[in-house]
């Protein structure tokens, strides 16, 4: 059966792949392309000159209300009071247990006006949570159906996005951004200095039907410094050199922001309370047991997800949750799962790569400053 002829979701651009005859698979429901050309290729133009990724698989829900600061206050570790109008907020969302429901990012808008960005698997979870817990304040409506994705990521991403929407772009500081935007041609755009890439860029978000006419605006405003059309295998090696957690894998409903070196996106003594915020209160005062760490292969290899970390006599420490081979490095990194007294910063443990026991270093997930 074709890709045409499945059930699953499609993005704006669905049909400008397959007028390019762009192979596409099944990511998380949704079709979409691994590649364009070749995955190294298109991982060293985000690092080197500028890449462009469709990430309209994302969700997006807007909560509006008077109250809404001090509403989504309480459903997330972070504190929206922090921070001012124009801004984004990393942050995220955890139950009762203190699990991870999902990590997203939100745009301030105004103290009553917020656009949350959860991850494409989660979108029904968390609008489904922020409805369960609604009490009359806020109005919530999930858009993303009606709105495309797209970052422009490297070096080279403010000339692009300059090119097309002004150089008003160009004043946008990290975690910033503007609905104010110089374009006759597309309408209500958010302009975010965010990424997913540990480069430089921006993330765009637009109007559904307006998605493929700046997908290829943007193409063409870059063609002077050779831009490359990315798809989401070098979004994944990528974020991992950037040291970035991808749920699912480094996170889930089963790890806590404390297990997961999130600490610096919780708020202990915020006015709001938050869900969650009694476990991981216990969970700082015990301790926990188990720790993400960074890793990097010492010998020849890719630790893949779910391969076992042992300690030199066999013993099972923990697992792989990401791994890959560094393009821009040109060696085996990753993130793994471990008990936190089996091992500490550049200790050795060993990694089972199918048949073989390959040693591997304990490092900060900081690979491109290392």
């Amino acid at each position: 059966m074709s890709i045409e002829e499945t059930q699953l979701k499609r993005t704006p651009l669905f049909d400008y792949y397959t007028k390019n005859d762009i192979k596409l698979v099944d990511f998380g429901s949704w079709a979409l392309p691994i590649q364009f050309t070749k995955l190294i290729d298109e991982h060293h133009a985000v690092r080197e000159r500028v890449g462009l990724f469709d990430v309209s698989h994302m969700g997006e829900i807007e909560v509006k209300g008077e109250q809404a600061t001090s509403w989504l206050n309480t459903l997330i570790t972070n504190d929206l009071s922090a921070i001012k109008s124009g801004q984004a907020l990393y942050t995220l969302v955890t139950k009762e247990t203190g699990g991870i429901l999902d990590d997203i990012i939100i745009f301030k808008k105004s103290d009553s006006d917020y656009l949350l960005t959860p991850n494409a698997s989660n979108t029904d979870k968390i609008r489904n949570w922020l409805l369960s817990h609604q009490d009359g304040s806020v109005t919530i409506e999930d858009q993303s159906l009606e709105t495309g994705l797209i970052a422009v990521q490297g070096p080279d991403a403010e000339s692009v996005v300059a090119a097309v929407f002004g150089d008003k772009v160009k004043e946008l500081k990290n975690y910033h951004f503007t609905v104010e935007i110089d374009s006759s041609d597309f309408t209500d755009v958010l302009v975010s200095r965010t990424g997913y890439t540990g480069e430089d860029g921006f993330e765009l978000y637009v109007r559904w039907d307006q998605t493929e006419a700046l997908w290829k605006t943007l193409k063409k405003a870059g063609e002077n410094v050779a831009i490359a059309e990315c798809g989401l295998g070098s979004r994944d090696t990528l974020r991992l050199e950037a040291g970035m957690p991808l749920y699912g894998h480094d996170l889930s409903e089963d790890i806590t922001p404390l297990e997961a070196g999130l600490r610096f996106a919780v708020k202990w003594d915020k006015q709001d309370k938050f869900i969650g915020q009694d476990a991981l209160e216990k969970q700082k005062e015990t301790g926990v047991e188990y720790l993400s760490r960074g890793f990097e292969l010492l010998e020849r290899g890719i630790a893949r997800e779910g391969y076992p970390v042992l300690s030199e006599s066999g013993e099972e420490l923990g697992s792989v949750t990401s791994g890959t081979q560094s393009p821009t490095l040109g060696k085996s990194i990753g993130f793994l799962r471990m008990k936190k007294d089996a091992g500490k910063l550049g200790d050795t443990v060993y990694i089972q790569v199918r048949k073989k026991k390959v040693p591997a270093k304990l490092i900060k997930k900081t690979f491109l400053q290392q």
